[in-house]
């Protein structure tokens, strides 16, 4: 048995979900593909996969493995890529974790273009609005907006995301149209607020305008994870947003949101692991997402 195969060909199945397209997307048959299963289940001495005649489901210890197989694999593969010859053609898979209305919006809009360029890389592409560990998750790198509290990742800004604060006109006809950010913070005005994964508390907003530095907390009667739900309260009138101008800009056009105060700005972030190589696949996202980033949300330039 080489160890190799099968440690891919089991990497297979599990992301297929079946024997079959395992075999097809490796060019082999699938007898082949369930010897070297069966191969490896018995030099391991566990049992990796629970077999029925409709569907796989991983074993406890199938998905401990898997974890770790996938993150050998992906090692070798950058090893591969690292050498001259290979880095000529960027391939292998690249893991990649973006906001979901940034991954809807923006990313994957424009991923026709990345794959046109590099047929031979494959995305994986995560999309949440929670902080990743890209260590412990096997994550190449991950997109965000604000200023990074990690200090032990590399991170490269790409973009400034211009922000806006804005509310449905039913909830300013009910409430009352702010004049001011503190305003936010009286008995009467509601915000939406979003929730920060890693601490469980709702976010603060941190505004400047011509000097002036102003911490709004406001009081939220809804609170949300997901950037995708927070646009929607806000259409609904349930309070206040603090949103990046490209997520407000169809709702704008409808009429569905109004726009507060003027514009500020949020940094954007492409961040990776400081003890992992910048393979060849990720330089080239890296430089691409750069490049995306400049058509929709340059870096602003100092005030000389």
């Amino acid at each position: 048995m080489d160890r190799f195969d099968a440690m891919q060909a089991f990497a297979r199945v599990v992301e297929t979900g079946s024997f079959t397209k395992a075999a097809d997307t490796l060019h082999m048959s699938r007898t082949s593909v369930t010897q070297l299963i069966q191969q490896l289940e018995a030099r391991l001495r566990v049992r990796l996969l629970n077999r029925t005649t409709r569907k796989l489901n991983l074993t406890a210890d199938g998905a401990a493995y898997y974890e770790r197989v996938v993150r050998l694999l992906a090692d070798m593969d950058d090893a591969e890529t690292s050498l001259s010859s290979a880095a000529a053609v960027p391939r292998g898979r690249l893991r990649v974790d973006v906001p979901s209305p940034l991954a809807r919006l923006l990313l994957i809009p424009a991923l026709p273009d990345f794959h046109e360029r590099y047929p031979d890389i494959q995305i994986d592409l995560g999309v949440s609005d929670r902080m990743v560990d890209l260590i412990d998750e096997n994550v190449d790198c991950m997109v965000r907006g604000g200023e990074l509290t990690d200090l032990s990742l590399m991170a490269r800004k790409v973009g400034d995301l211009a922000l806006g604060v804005f509310a449905a006109p039913a909830y300013l006809r009910r409430v009352g149209v702010p004049r001011h950010p503190r305003d936010l913070e009286d008995g009467q005005q509601r915000i939406v607020g979003y929730l920060w994964a890693r601490t469980g508390k709702p976010l603060s907003y941190a505004l400047e305008k011509d000097g002036e530095n102003v911490q709004v907390h406001g009081r939220p009667v809804l609170t949300v994870d997901d950037g995708n739900a927070y646009l929607a309260a806000g259409i609904a009138g349930m309070g206040v947003l603090w949103l990046p101008r490209y997520m407000a800009l169809d709702a704008l056009a409808r009429g569905e949101l109004v726009e507060l105060f003027g514009d500020w700005s949020m940094p954007l972030y492409l961040a990776f692991p400081p003890n992992r190589h910048v393979s060849a696949k990720l330089r080239v996202f890296i430089d691409w997402v750069v490049e995306l980033m400049a058509r929709h949300a340059p870096v602003a330039q100092p005030p000389l």
